[in-house]
């Protein structure tokens, strides 16, 4: 292992090629001193340490466990896998200096990934990942062995305690979401869990309300069904089927850690997350009478801005990963904030993305609204324009995504499709403004030899004519 690198959620790699536990005890040891060297106001730092349902994630957590425990840092270990979003609540509910989380959320079987979360919650911000990444590279070249202290000393010593956080942090979905309104329309449900850590969480929570739910895949399976834990629509299958055959008011699904989401309509429509985080902009505002602003990711589709403007609301645009998201949450005042990719979370929550949130409140939505997410979406187009978005991705070398990044650089394109480049943002990636407010991303993958290219437009056919136009000038 010559080079660990934190991408836009944390370390990820292929389990027993890069990501094996000697690396996992290097890192470890790097966040380790990381949380030291802040020098915390307490005598002892305390960080909790989670886990999904991945291949050997309880093994890992346990290895992360007794590495931190010999630092003499104390170790709230969670008693099974855990969502991703409860860990960040239980850092800001018991004031702990970080978490660890052992996920690599919705990437493939063979993934395995530590996520670091920071004392306010959220996922660590570059200036953290950074300063562990130099500290790995320190223990790499110096050969240094990561101390670990064996289990049963750590308990002894009350360095490694067993938590269960999962109805604490159900307790706070009740305060966040109406519960009585699900209650009141009677809607019926069906759920895929994609044999992740939503188990027990977003199916319990909607069991509570009395209404006719059906569970899929609400078991633990390390290699997910053969698929990725992503719930994109095509991974979605199953659940599509089952809404066939019987009549569902909508489809729920979450990934492997449960942070991000995925939405079908009752006529078998998948809502993206672009349209999620638009809609539930729009019915925030007008449910909870919240002020602020809304916040998403540079990716993210304009239609979250119109419904923004509409209700006189400022849109702040980040690059993307969440945690920039998170950080205008934790330090302004912030009514909603999303990315495209299916991260979504609400002021007066957690600074990280919460999948079973986002599903709670599109099941509030249609209860209130009694109309299909369908209507609520056409009506909303009404008001403020239509907005369809799309994305691929374009495999290319390194060396080609080089030369690409160059000439983007130095002689970005002054038209594409025929339509006059009007402004160029450059916060991450290249987001080409046309002149018909239609827009064109790129952006260079800085983990995958990737390209994603994401385009927007009021009609499929510019919508197609865009992709096409944007994959010549990738390729």
């Amino acid at each position: 292992m010559q080079k660990i690198k934190f991408g836009t959620s944390g370390w990820r790699a292929v389990i027993s090629d890069e990501f094996t536990y000697e690396n996992v005890k290097i890192v470890t040891q790097a966040i380790a001193e990381h949380i030291k060297s802040l020098k915390s106001k307490r005598s002892v730092c305390s960080v909790i340490v989670g886990y999904d349902t991945r291949f050997l994630s309880e093994d890992f957590a346990l290895t992360t466990s007794r590495v931190l425990a010999a630092n003499g840092i104390r170790v709230l270990l969670t008693k099974r896998d855990v969502p991703t979003p409860v860990i960040a609540y239980e850092i800001i509910r018991r004031k702990l200096d970080g978490g660890i989380n052992f996920t690599a959320s919705h990437n493939p079987a063979e993934y395995n990934g530590i996520k670091f979360s920071s004392d306010w919650g959220g996922p660590a911000l570059p200036r953290t990942t950074g300063d562990i990444e130099k500290r790995c590279r320190s223990l790499i070249i110096n050969r240094k062995l990561p101390k670990e202290m064996p289990l049963d000393e750590a308990i002894r010593k009350e360095l490694i305690q067993y938590i269960e956080p999962r109805l604490t942090y159900i307790k706070r979905l009740k305060q966040l979401v109406d519960l009585k309104a699900i209650k009141k329309a009677k809607l019926k449900f069906i759920v895929d869990l994609m044999y992740g850590t939503g188990r027990c969480y977003l199916d319990s929570i909607l069991f509570e309300t009395g209404c006719k739910v059906k569970v899929l895949h609400d078991w633990r399976d390390v290699l997910f069904g053969g698929s990725s834990p992503e719930p994109a629509l095509k991974n979605l299958t199953e659940l599509l089927n089952v809404m066939k055959k019987d009549k569902y008011n909508i489809g729920l699904g979450v990934d492997g850690d449960a942070d991000r989401f995925g939405i079908i309509d009752s006529d078998g429509s998948f809502i993206s997350p672009n349209q999620v985080l638009a809609l539930l902009t729009d019915y925030l505002i007008k449910t909870r009478n919240s002020r602020g602003m809304v916040a998403r990711s540079v990716m993210t589709s304009s239609f979250v801005d119109a419904v923004a403007r509409k209700h006189g609301i400022e849109v702040r645009e980040t690059p993307v990963g969440f945690k920039y998201i998170g950080d205008i949450l934790v330090n302004e005042d912030m009514i909603i904030g999303g990315e495209e990719s299916g991260g979504l979370t609400v002021g007066g929550h957690i600074p990280e993305k919460d999948g079973i949130l986002a599903c709670l409140l599109m099941a509030e939505m249609v209860a209130v609204e009694k109309k299909s997410i369908r209507k609520i979406l056409q009506d909303l187009y009404k008001q403020v324009g239509t907005f369809l978005s799309d994305r691929i991705n374009v495999r290319l070398t390194p060396e080609r995504m080089e030369k690409l990044k160059s000439r983007l650089k130095n002689n970005p394109p002054d038209k594409i499709a025929g339509l006059k480049v009007k402004e160029l943002i450059t916060i991450d990636g290249f987001k080409f403004i046309l002149d018909d407010n239609s827009w064109t991303g790129i952006r260079l993958s800085g983990t995958e030899p990737v390209v994603r290219i994401y385009v927007e437009s009021n009609t499929k056919a510019k919508i197609a004519k865009l992709k096409g136009a944007a994959e010549k000038l990738v390729k």
